[in-house]
């Protein structure tokens, strides 16, 4: 789903919002969890999942075109781990960590 469809399903099933409203709220769910994983804190959305920042150690990569060695420097990623019970909806109502 894109953020555009996001919105558009957001505004029809909320028809006392102009679709202006609705793209603001979507924008500043979006911007508080990218400011809160900017400041490294965990935002986790109870149901669905949680998002937090991982750092990748500095180490020796490839060139995929040449096969030179590069230095790839340390970096942090976002993370997404996913709730419980959005794991049981995709596994037919079964956690497969559970198992």
């Amino acid at each position: 789903m894109l953020r555009s469809e996001l919105i558009a399903k957001l505004a029809e099933e909320h028809t006392e919002m102009r679709p202006r409203e609705v793209e603001r709220i979507v924008d500043v769910v979006f911007d508080e969890i990218t400011a809160a994983l900017e400041r490294g804190d965990r935002v986790e959305l109870r149901g669905f999942g949680a998002f937090s920042v991982r750092e990748r150690e500095a180490r020796t990569g490839r060139n995929p075109r040449t096969g030179d060695a590069v230095e790839v420097s340390q970096k942090h990623v976002p993370f997404f781990k996913a709730g419980k019970e959005l794991r049981a909806r995709l596994n037919d109502g079964e956690d497969p960590e559970d198992r």
